[in-house]
């Protein structure tokens, strides 16, 4: 049977009987259904309108819709018998996508179809008219059960959000009507007479959860006594100072109602008792010590200065709020004991202060950087401690014994996307090369070599001699000024002939270079460069990692990414302050979302004139010198790098996820849950660029023409070497 179906109503329009409080369904294309219709339409008194239209072009702009498996036959014409009224919606599907659209992310659509296997009982018509009404504005519920026996007052319309046209209508059908109103598929049930002994199991049989918010003390305790029988968690809000009750006699069948406050006080010991006599029990339940001044003042002013004690509002409706939420927590099965808590609003506006307010990062005045040795074994070192790394991590350590430079691989400052600490590798053999740089212009140049011990180890050797290469030389002053331009480009286009020329480069350097420069092709590798980005943000080791080696003021420059050096944006800068909490990542993560984590590099990848990639032939993976193979590559890299910038190019290396990866199974270690789109990602790069199986990618750089960066990265302190040869 479809909700509103079997309601007793009649087949005309006026003879609706005062009191109803479920809509009628109507099928045009069921002949029952359209009798009923043209019985309407024949009434005058009765309006007509048509949503369809308006609702489904709602849905068809939503973002990110989800795919509905109903079509125009569930359309339905809803007749509100309380306001004379037909309105022709869609089906309930649509209808619940596009009102709980707003819900999303707070409740997603996977929790918000758990809880619609909710049914939740509300005892009580007025905080419990709040309640009921928030549960259905959320859709946290599949069904509500009513119960109040009285009717409404014009005193009650200070707090119960009805009307005067509401007066002398039972509370319980007041809620249903208004729910209707909001929702006409979501089933209500109502109990005009109120929960007594006699139907109180009849009432709580097939609900999840039951809210109490009724008036009688011994209607309270029957609820509960019953609530332990049917094992259901039962809530309740007390007004004053935001009191919210939790008894999980789900899970505590044999706990004592109340918390026990109560004592073996049954049900049957409350019953006709005087206002007075009610007095010890109520301020037992309340907690007396504990109560706000008015409504403790106030308790003894009941049957004397006043009828009852007071309600506002506010209070009720913040009551709907907070047992709307603990109903949340029960359904989906999130953490909430039995106890109670308090939201209170006062102490939270006495407590009221000026916020701190976000600031950008305040840099203090440093001293300026000591300036580079200029001569001797001492402007040697510096210059290889200029070598480029991921990160700023500069894996590598210098060791300088008589006559000889050791260069050697320090795996522990590798990042976990530094798959087999090629990455560092790189690094390092662009350290040799800064190194023999040097020499060759000081005029200390001779022999060097690189020794591979197996997976982790690598060094170079540095013999110091009195020889010069003037091609070597050359690049001495230009790898000192060498630097990373991550500011957004201009996107002009690069001429083919300086191109070619970093092709040439790389070529004598035993690489290659292959680059794209046409914008389709360009945007399509910042696409998925971004989304390899995206995976970074949402694995949480690599999340950890990407954020530890910022630096921020206050902190060691020495390592890591100065924040200065990445020129970021007011607000990029803004985001990052939301990008670097793990918990929002975590939930990003959750919800299969992130896509504009990948915005910053997408923006800049985009505005380049070029992204180019030097490649070296492919060492077999199981090659003992495949680490020595990626310094040879560094070589190339430092050489492209020095050349590009020559030409006024602005370079900035850009590392994904998949860059280091080589060998099946090895994206499983640094990104479990993106393994498999990491792989796909790293195949559509390298089809893009045309790089060949029988060639491994080095580095990707990203070429361009881009303002002058105002700060540059630190480094390590170089070993003394102010006495050495």
């Amino acid at each position: 049977m479809e909700p509103g179906r079997g309601t007793g109503l009649s087949m005309s329009a006026g003879d609706f009987v005062a009191g109803e409080y479920r809509p009628l369904l109507l099928d045009e294309f069921d002949p029952e259904d359209a009798r009923r219709l043209s019985q309407l339409r024949a009434d005058r008194s009765v309006d007509f309108s048509d949503l369809r239209g308006l609702l489904r072009s709602e849905f068809e702009a939503l973002v990110a819709a989800p795919k509905l498996s109903e079509g125009p036959e569930f359309d339905r014409w809803v007749y509100y018998p309380w306001r004379r009224a037909v309105i022709a919606v869609p089906g309930p599907e649509l209808m619940r996508a596009v009102r709980l659209d707003r819900n999303r992310n707070t409740i997603t659509r996977a929790e918000q179809r758990t809880l619609a296997g909710l049914t939740v009982g509300v005892v009580g018509q007025s905080v419990g008219h709040a309640v009921a009404y928030t549960l259905a504005l959320e859709g946290i519920c599949g069904g509500l059960r009513l119960a109040d026996f009285d009717t409404i007052e014009l005193t009650n319309l200070n707090r119960v959000p009805g009307t005067l046209f509401d007066i002398g209508a039972n509370k319980a059908v007041v809620t249903a009507r208004r729910i209707a109103e909001l929702d006409p598929y979501l089933p209500v049930e109502v109990f005009d007479v109120g929960v007594t002994e006699d139907n109180v199991d009849e009432f709580l049989t097939g609900l999840s959860i039951v809210v109490e918010e009724c008036d009688s003390l011994d209607i309270k305790l029957v609820v509960r006594e019953a609530a332990r029988r049917h094992r259901l968690p039962l809530l309740m809000q007390s007004n004053d100072r935001g009191l919210l009750d939790v008894e999980r006699f789900d899970l505590e069948p044999e706990r004592l109602p109340f918390h026990g406050l109560l004592g073996s006080t049954r049900a049957a010991d409350l019953r006709d008792l005087s206002t007075r006599d009610k007095a010890p029990y109520v301020i037992r339940i309340l907690d007396g010590r504990n109560l706000s001044g008015t409504l403790a003042a106030s308790m003894v002013e009941i049957g004397e200065s006043l009828n009852s004690w007071p309600q506002l509002g506010a209070d009720v409706f913040l009551g709907g709020a907070s047992v709307s939420t603990a109903v949340r927590r029960i359904g989906l099965g999130l953490k909430l004991p039995s106890g109670r808590t308090r939201v209170d609003i006062e102490r939270s506006l006495d407590e009221i202060a000026e916020p701190a307010g976000a600031e950008d990062p305040v840099w203090p005045d440093e001293p300026g950087e000591q300036a580079d040795p200029v001569s001797g074994v001492a402007a040697v070192l510096a210059c290889a401690q200029r070598a480029p790394s991921g990160g700023n991590a500069q894996p590598w350590t210098l060791a300088v014994e008589p006559g000889v430079i050791t260069i050697s691989l320090a795996p522990e400052r590798s990042p976990l996307v530094d798959i087999g600490c090629r990455g560092g590798a790189l690094s390092l053999g662009a350290a040799l090369h800064n190194a023999r740089a040097a020499a060759s212009s000081l005029g200390l140049l001779g022999d060097s070599e690189l020794h591979s011990d197996g997976p982790g180890h690598l060094r170079a050797v540095l013999r110091l001699g009195a020889d010069s290469d003037p091609l070597l030389a050359s690049d001495h002053q230009a790898l000192l000024s060498r630097h990373t331009n991550r500011r957004l480009g201009t996107g002009a286009p690069i001429p083919d002939a300086v191109l070619e020329t970093l092709g040439v480069v790389a070529g004598n350097a035993g690489a290659a270079l292959r680059w794209v420069s046409d914008r389709t092709t360009v945007d399509l590798l910042a696409q998925l460069l971004g989304e390899s980005d995206r995976a970074r943000y949402l694995t949480p080791r690599l999340h950890e990692e990407m954020f530890a080696e910022l630096r921020w003021p206050g902190d060691d420059l020495q390592t890591g990414m100065d924040l200065r050096t990445l020129d970021l944006a007011p607000d990029e800068l803004a985001k990052l302050e939301i990008a670097r909490r793990s918990d929002v990542m975590e939930l990003v993560r959750t919800w299969q979302g992130g896509i504009a984590l990948g915005d910053s590099i997408r923006d800049r990848v985009r505005t380049a004139s070029a992204l180019a990639v030097v490649t070296f032939p492919a060492p077999a993976p199981d090659d003992a010198s495949e680490l020595a193979a990626y310094a040879r590559a560094g070589v190339a890299m430092q050489r492209v790098w020095v050349e590009a910038e020559r030409h006024g190019l602005a370079v900035q290396p850009v590392s994904p996820i998949f860059l280091y990866a080589r060998r099946p199974g090895e994206l499983h270690t640094v990104s479990p849950e993106f393994a498999d789109t990491l792989t796909s990602i790293q195949d559509r790069f390298l089809d893009v660029l045309g790089v060949p199986e029988q060639e491994t990618v080095a580095v990707v750089l990203r070429l361009g023409y881009a303002a002058k960066v105002t700060v540059r990265s630190r480094r390590l302190p170089v070993p003394d070497a102010d006495t050495r040869g």
